[in-house]
């Protein structure tokens, strides 16, 4: 069957209703298809008799997942999905959300992978298939099948160094180094600092995935030039909030990454559920105070108003509150007679620099041992 109209995709539903059959419905961009995939598309044409995929084009996925995206057009990924028994039917949509297709198709069961929840699918197609009455299910995601975890093996050299006799191998020796995600909206500096601890050896870890809120963010560029995968998180239409959708990407990514600590590298969103249930007591920050005090945003601005003699930056953990999770490390810096607010930001700075690699090593050594990858 060809690629449909959301119009053609209505009647097709139509006439299947006719003869008492159910369509199942289900989206995404399935730019590298993989065994994830396939056997969830599988499992949800197996809720009804026909299954249709609302495909994201082209521009839709620049949207979700930044300008280097999708590897495959819009075409490629059509064809591919139509060549599987599983899919019946494909329609192509170019909006962020599935909230008109499902209005004007109106299947009667609705598919989700298992990265979402039922609270973390979208409220506004969550109300269109209410209002429809369909049958939501969300199916059970394979773990360590992802697009971004296909992405990230392929950033891997292509030829890597082969372990002598002598050497252990990863089946022989199960510890492996910890694995960091990392969350900038900016310049990336402290990411730099811990990728230059990482080179020295103080830091035994690696970066496995860096995302950003900003798709000009310069931490995707450091990211990129090391060949460690990056990519753009879309945050939402909000400007200062992250919604649930790029909530729901954030944990599915890191996840599917192998991720082990999350480090906020001058990240300037709020994180919630799933990524703090996902990752409780694995999400680490910088904040540019002495927390408690100076809490949020522009705290070294904060400081300097208050004329408080001294200053300095805290490592803590991420929990839900605005850097209220425990403290893990914090340097003190005075604030001169003679300062500018400049100069106390960049005395915090240089504080942060010594002291985020280090605490973060600390914390890793109190997490361990680390297993390898399936």
């Amino acid at each position: 069957m060809p690629v449909l109209t959301a119009a053609e995709a209505a009647a097709w539903r139509q006439n299947l209703a006719a003869s008492g059959r159910r369509v199942v419905f289900t989206s995404g961009c399935f730019d590298i298809l993989h065994a994830g995939h396939v056997r969830y598309l599988a499992q949800a044409k197996g809720l009804g008799d026909a299954l249709l995929v609302a495909l994201n084009s082209d521009s839709s996925v620049r949207q979700i997942k930044g300008p280097a995206r999708p590897v495959n057009s819009e075409d490629d990924r059509a064809e591919v999905l139509l060549g599987l028994e599983s899919v019946d039917a494909i329609v192509i949509f170019d909006e962020p959300r599935t909230t008109g297709l499902i209005e004007t198709i109106q299947p009667q069961i609705f598919a989700k992978g298992g990265d979402y929840t039922l609270d973390s699918l979208n409220p506004e197609e969550l109300a269109a298939l209410r209002s429809i009455g369909a049958e939501i299910h969300i199916l059970p995601e394979l773990k360590g099948r992802s697009t971004t975890a296909t992405l990230a093996r392929m950033a891997l050299p292509e030829n890597p160094t082969t372990p002598s006799a002598s050497s252990s191998s990863p089946q022989s020796n199960p510890s492996r180094l910890p694995r960091l995600g990392v969350l900038g909206s900016g310049e990336g500096s402290n990411f730099g600092v811990l990728l230059d601890a990482i080179d020295a050896g103080t830091l035994k870890a690696e970066v496995a995935l860096v995302l950003s809120d900003n798709p000009g963010a310069k931490i995707l560029d450091r990211a990129h030039a090391r060949g460690i995968p990056a990519e753009w998180i879309n945050p939402g239409d909000h400007p200062n909030r992250f919604s649930a959708e790029a909530q729901q990407a954030v944990s599915g990514q890191f996840r599917a990454a192998g991720c082990d600590l999350i480090v906020c590298a001058g990240f300037m969103r709020r994180l919630k559920d799933p990524v703090l249930s996902d990752f409780a007591g694995r999400i680490v920050n910088i904040h540019p105070s002495l927390l408690p005090a100076f809490p949020g945003r522009s705290a070294w601005a904060q400081a300097f108003e208050a004329k408080v003699p001294e200053t300095g930056c805290t490592v803590h953990l991420i929990d839900v509150g605005i850097d209220t999770g425990p403290i893990l490390a914090q340097t003190k810096v005075p604030i001169l007679p003679e300062d500018t607010v400049d100069d106390v930001r960049r005395r915090i700075q240089s504080a942060e620099h010594a002291l985020f690699p280090q605490a973060i090593g600390d914390l890793l050594k109190t997490l361990g041992p680390f297993r390898a990858l399936a």
